[in-house]
């Protein structure tokens, strides 16, 4: 609780849920009849990801998901975001289905609402067939389709008993990562790859919301973006210039689309003679198909300052000195959550937001001695965003929910094991979970309905 001497209380009803990711929880990739994905290729290609790890095993979270329910519901959490793993259940991305892939997720589904947890599904966290990609992936035209389908079944599959979807997640890192800057899973460096997957996304988002309406689905669908507010160094031409092409570049390049219809006009700039010709007003219709609600996942902030260098926006961040920074380099600035919630409000109308991820890495042991293990940078971390999040409420922005990342320890993507943002540490020697402080905390908050 705060130290306030009246507590901040959320709103009735405000849900409180914690998230992880397929591919960085699962393990057992290829169990079962599932297929490979692109992470699965690119975490075995040498020198992609630290230390030469793999989500071959991971948090084993396949296999012991029944033990990671219970652990959640003593926490008191009241939703489970995770995402489906598309080769799981379609081995070669479309065409023949894996039924045993579908029966596992079935029985996670149950096993949730059997707990009184809601599961609020992401349909693609980043891990597409590789059979896809060897047709070229959200390169080829015929990818929102793929995705229609498969979002389909999934529909269909479970679709009486989850109450939240989303298409994707983070749409802008897909694009970044693994086509700008080849950081990422599948590994390219283009700026013209990186202008056709950022619309290849949009249009497979505006389809698998059509399939959603489509097949009689109960429940609300929505779309997850990453957001990172922008704030100039200087009020010189040159920063404030560069800070808007950071903004568009990040924030707006996939809002706009589906809120707007039309995208942002500094992106022209930041992509060069990469940017296309203005999309066919049909295409701009289908990205702009109504959702229901808007994830935001909001970690840190950048100060930004004009660097020619810095490609492709000609905008780099300008490190703050004296602020405390995560493992993962990221400064933590909690008011820049309050910032964006309400920028997004302010140009896009009042909409339903949950926060689908927030949390922070700072080191832990390998191995946990004691119950709960002490973190107290995190369980402060995590306190102030929460304060962040409750003001922007207070100011009223329509914030309905808030899932802390993460569940667990994980695969942090191409930082590979050496980044812990979970609630609950892993040893990744024996799989023993262990509550850290921060869980505890959490908990309080979850009872109270307050900080």
């Amino acid at each position: 609780m705060t130290a306030h001497s009246d507590p901040l209380r959320f709103p009735p009803g405000f849900v409180w849920g914690a998230a992880t990711a397929a591919y960085q929880v699962e393990g057992s990739p290829l169990a079962d009849g599932a297929g490979p994905s692109i992470w699965h290729r690119f975490s075995h290609t040498p020198g992609r990801v630290r230390d030469g790890d793999t989500g071959d095993i991971a948090c084993d979270h396949y296999r012991r998901y029944p033990e990671d329910i219970a652990l959640m519901r003593s926490l008191g959490l009241q939703s489970y975001r995770f995402s489906i793993a598309w080769s799981r259940v379609l081995p070669e991305g479309r065409g023949r289905i894996n039924q045993a892939g579908l029966d596992h997720y079935s029985r996670v589904v149950d096993a949730l609402l059997a707990a009184g947890i809601a599961p609020n599904i992401t349909l693609y966290h980043w891990d597409l067939p590789a059979a896809l990609d060897d047709r070229g992936g959200w390169l080829n035209p015929d990818i929102a389709d793929w995705f229609a389908d498969y979002a389909t079944l999934m529909f269909r599959t479970l679709g009486d008993r989850v109450p939240m979807w989303s298409t994707l997640n983070e749409p802008w890192v897909v694009a970044d990562g693994g086509y700008m800057h080849g950081v990422l899973a599948p590994g390219h460096r283009s700026a013209f790859e990186a202008a056709i997957a950022a619309h290849h996304l949009l249009l497979a988002h505006g389809r698998g919301v059509q399939a959603f309406r489509a097949s009689g689905a109960r429940g609300q669908i929505g779309l997850v973006v990453n957001l990172e507010p922008k704030y100039p160094a200087s009020h010189s031409p040159a920063d404030l210039a560069a800070t808007l092409r950071a903004e568009a570049y990040m924030n707006r390049q996939y809002l706009d689309p589906v809120f707007r219809g039309t995208h942002a006009e500094e992106l022209a700039e930041v992509f060069g003679e990469a940017w296309p010709a203005p999309r066919p007003a049909d295409q701009m219709a289908l990205i702009r198909e109504p959702i229901d609600w808007l994830g935001v996942n909001y970690y840190t902030r950048s100060v930004v300052r004009a660097d020619e260098s810095a490609w492709p926006q000609r905008a780099s961040a300008v490190p703050q000195r004296g602020a405390l920074h995560t493992e993962t380099a990221w400064e933590v600035y909690p008011r820049g959550l309050t910032d964006t919630l309400t920028w997004v409000k302010n140009r896009y109308g009042q909409l339903p937001i949950y926060i689908t991820e927030n949390g922070s890495a700072f080191f832990d042991p390998p191995s946990a001695e004691v119950d709960p293990l002490p973190d107290p940078l995190r369980t402060q971390t995590l306190h102030k965003h929460l304060t962040a999040v409750h003001a922007a409420i207070s100011a009223g922005v329509d914030v309905r929910g808030y899932y802390a990342w993460s569940l667990l320890d994980n695969l942090e993507w191409a930082h590979g094991y050496s980044k812990r943002f979970g609630l609950l540490h892993v040893d990744y020697a024996t799989q023993r979970r262990t509550r850290k402080a921060s869980a505890l905390a959490y908990a309080a908050v979850i009872a109270a309905n307050a900080l």
